[in-house]
This record gives C-alpha cells, sequence and structure tokens, in this order.
C-alpha cells in the first residue's frame, strides 16, 4: 500500500476568485470578486502581540493573511511568506512590495520550515500560521487540472516543476491501490466501481484530460448519484490532489517543527476546512501540550468557528475552523 493513503479527507476549498489576466503577464483580483480571507480580524487579535517582531505564514497564497499581519505589526516586523505555488508567489510578490524588505517571500513546502528560515538567517519566530485551505484561482485554471468544470491536464501539483501527476496515478496505480486511495482521501463510497472503470478505460488508451476521467466517473456510477446534491466527480478529484500533494501526510511534522522555531510566547495558528485535517491538528497540539513536559498550551478549547456574518460575506467560509496554541518556556515542566 502507497505510504500516501494512511489518512483520508473530505476537503473543503478555501475562498479566492480570480479576476482576468492583465497585459504584462500576471492576473489580478477584479474587483466584483475580491478575495475575503477567511478569519482576518482572529488571525491578527491571535497572532500580533506587543513583542511580536517576526511572522511566518506558511501557507502565504495569495497574501491576504500577510497583508493584515503587516498592516497591524509594528513597522519593525518582518514576514517569512511560503508557498509552494510560484503564480501565487509572484502575486504576493506584488501585493506585499510596498512593505520592502519586511516581506520575505521564499519557495517552498511549510514542511521544511525549519531549513527555509535558517537559509535566511531567521532562528526564531513569534508567530506562525497556516491556512490549509486550496485557492480558487489555483481551482479555477483548467491548466492546472484540479477541476472537474473545465477540461485541462491531470496535473493537480501545487508544484508544477516536480512531484508525481494525478495521470501519473490515474493511469499507474493498481486497481486496489487506486480505489483505497479514493475512498480513504476522498471518501467516495463507489471508490471500487470508479477504480474498476478507471482501469478498463485506461486499458483502451490512457487518461490525459479531467474530461476524460469525469466522463468515466459519470459512467461508473448510479443514475441517481450522478445527479447528486454534488458533482460525482468531486471526491475522486478531492483524492487525487490531495495524494499528489501529500496534504495531510506533511501537516502534522510541519506543525511540530513550527513550533520548535517559536519563542516562548509565541503563537501558532491553523486555519483548516474539513473534519479530518482539523483533527490532525487538535491531536497535534494535544500531543504537544502534553505533560510532564508541554511546549504549548492550547488557547483555543474548541477550534474558532466565523461568525454569521463572515459566512454571509464568504460562504466558502462556513466550514473553517481555526485551532491556536501558544509556545511555553522550554524549562516548562508543569
Amino acid at each position: 500500500m502507497n505510504l500516501l493513503l494512511t489518512r483520508s479527507s473530505t476537503g473543503v476549498y478555501s475562498a479566492h476568485r480570480w479576476g482576468k489576466v492583465d497585459t504584462s503577464g500576471e492576473k489580478e483580483i477584479s474587483n466584483s470578486s475580491r478575495h475575503v480571507s477567511v478569519f482576518l480580524d482572529e488571525i491578527t487579535a491571535w497572532l500580533v502581540t506587543e513583542r511580536s517582531k517576526t511572522f511566518v505564514d506558511g501557507t502565504v497564497g495569495y497574501g491576504g493573511h500577510s497583508e493584515r499581519l503587516l498592516e497591524k505589526a509594528g513597522n519593525d516586523v518582518i514576514l517569512i511568506g511560503i508557498d509552494r505555488d510560484e503564480e501565487a508567489l509572484a502575486y504576493s510578490r506584488n501585493r506585499l512590495a510596498r512593505f520592502g524588505s519586511r516581506a520575505i517571500l521564499l519557495k517552498g513546502d511549510f514542511v521544511d520550515v525549519k531549513q527555509l528560515l535558517r537559509n535566511v538567517d531567521i532562528p526564531a519566530i513569534d508567530g506562525a500560521l497556516f491556512d490549509l485551505g486550496v485557492s480558487s484561482p489555483q481551482l479555477d485554471d483548467s491548466n492546472r487540472g484540479f477541476s472537474f468544470q473545465e477540461d485541462g491536464p491531470l496535473d493537480m501539483r501545487m508544484d508544477q516543476s516536480t512531484g508525481t501527476t494525478a495521470g501519473e496515478l490515474v493511469n499507474s496505480l493498481p486497481e486496489s491501490e487506486l480505489a483505497d486511495l479514493i475512498f480513504q482521501y476522498g471518501e467516495e463510497r463507489f471508490s471500487r466501481r470508479i477504480a474498476r472503470a478507471i482501469v478498463r478505460a485506461r486499458e483502451r488508451k490512457a487518461l490525459a484530460s479531467t474530461q476524460e476521467l469525469t466522463m468515466v466517473i459519470k459512467e461508473s456510477v448510479p443514475a441517481a448519484y450522478r445527479h447528486g446534491r454534488i458533482h460525482c466527480a468531486t471526491r475522486t478529484f478531492q483524492a487525487l490532489r490531495i495524494a499528489v500533494n501529500r496534504e495531510l501526510d506533511v501537516l502534522e511534522p510541519a506543525i511540530r517543527d513550527a513550533v520548535d522555531m517559536l519563542r516562548p510566547g509565541g503563537r501558532i495558528a491553523v486555519i483548516s476546512f474539513h473534519s479530518l485535517e482539523d483533527r490532525i491538528v487538535k491531536h497535534t497540539f494535544r500531543a504537544l501540550a502534553e505533560r510532564p513536559y508541554p511546549k504549548v498550551v492550547v488557547l483555543t478549547k474548541r477550534p474558532q468557528v466565523p461568525s454569521e456574518a463572515e459566512c454571509r460575506e464568504n460562504p466558502r467560509a462556513r466550514s473553517a475552523k481555526l485551532r491556536v496554541a501558544e509556545r511555553l518556556s522550554k524549562e516548562s515542566v508543569q
């Protein structure tokens, strides 16, 4: 069994909407659909303190949280933003340019947060943020292959310069492993039927596009399921995306390493968008808070959820959950 199949997910995506491409080749957010990051006020309230000097945004994305943290913190505060997606980084570089050297953006995976910070001579931090949502600019770009709504290559990599594509998984995994992947990461009840249909289809011709895969899924499930509340390909696409990007496997080690980098009194905030993500965050925080040598105290005994007003403004925020922990002194034994 592939090591990627150790956890599952029901996945809900983060809220972004993308505008037109300008003449310089960079994308811009349209006024009618401007992105509002989830928990903007809550993140600054939890992370910005009088002694905050250095933040890391491990999933900087399109820069919403980073911009707000830099606005609310003092003028001597710096922020290191990390992301695997070069397109997102390019946008954030432009968005955060007004902060000059206070914003340092790095291409990388947040699971490598320790090494990335050391590479820029940052020995410790006062605040860390992981926003685990997947952005609509990624989902809406057909060339990325995340969505079944438009035709595109079966890619799904956050970092398109490396790694296995969704197409490679779909066309190479044994039927049993493919079924397990779809069930465990997508919680798809028809995973075995879908995997069987994919294997039969690829025996005739390798599946190369999102629409080819979507058609195979549609033809493999019952008619009632094809017309259900969610699109019948949603869970399979989600499962492939999670497997390709190892989204759940890297979460616990990334949180532990970020906590190790925190100064005493520093805080880590994690925004999740589905139950199994949140479960990993909860269990990791709980393990780090265990006596007799706790590293953190958990500040959110239950996850914080968006207000009704935020959900009205941003419907995709409804599934978001926020958990926060504070670093204790290294000598703590209580």
